[in-house]
């Protein structure tokens, strides 16, 4: 079924995702946003997760960050391109049409084109995803000044690659749009090891 395949392709990346947090890969290409900050693009095709919401005549786009709680709801995603929404598995309110999904497709750093499997989150079940950097076992080296300082600085960056920033476990945890790598080695070369640690939120295929 549709939902199982989807389900055992994320089962096998999420663990090569989280470890590619601790490496740089190997990804298409990387493009500098804000401060110089690398948004690397993935080489093929990946997974995401999260609201997808139309508003008229004007291109759906795919929310992999936060929402708000109106109704009918609004975000700011990656534009879609090859969107059609499945019969049945969206609401519709005031010309906007939305619902949630996981989908594989194709991000270019300018749009996310659909490429494969499209399922409902109402009928996904995805595992668990472990970031042991959040464990207790295994605390980061910050102290809450110092890693609201990086937080602060990171937050000031102004690029919308980055979804959103917490602390946690002496860490600054970053759940970026997509990381290979490339944007964990840039932010411990900048602040030093064992204080940021990014999340992924797209996960290759």
């Amino acid at each position: 079924m549709p939902t199982r395949v989807l389900a055992a392709a994320v089962a096998l990346v999420l663990a090569a995702s989280l470890a590619a947090c601790a490496s740089p890969g190997s990804g298409l290409g990387t493009d500098m946003g804000g401060d110089g900050i690398p948004e690397p693009i993935p080489a093929g095709d990946v997974i995401g997760q999260g609201t997808v919401l139309q508003e008229g005549d004007r291109s759906a786009q795919f929310c992999i960050g936060a929402v708000m709680e109106s109704y009918p709801p609004q975000c700011s995603g990656m534009p879609l391109s090859a969107w059609t929404f499945p019969e049945g598995t969206f609401e519709e309110a005031s010309d906007v049409r939305w619902g949630t999904y996981a989908a594989v497709g194709r991000w270019d750093g300018e749009s996310f084109e659909v490429t494969g499997e499209v399922v409902p989150l109402a009928l996904y079940s995805p595992p668990a995803m472990i970031d042991e950097r959040l464990d207790e076992a295994n605390a980061g080296a910050g102290d809450e000044a110092t890693l609201t300082e990086i937080q602060d600085e990171i937050a000031g960056f102004g690029n919308d690659s980055i979804l959103s920033t917490w602390q946690q476990n002496g860490y600054v945890v970053v759940q970026v749009r997509y990381d290979d790598g490339t944007l964990q080695g840039w932010l411990d070369q900048r602040y030093g090891p064992d204080l940021v640690a990014v999340q992924s939120a797209l996960v290759d295929a």
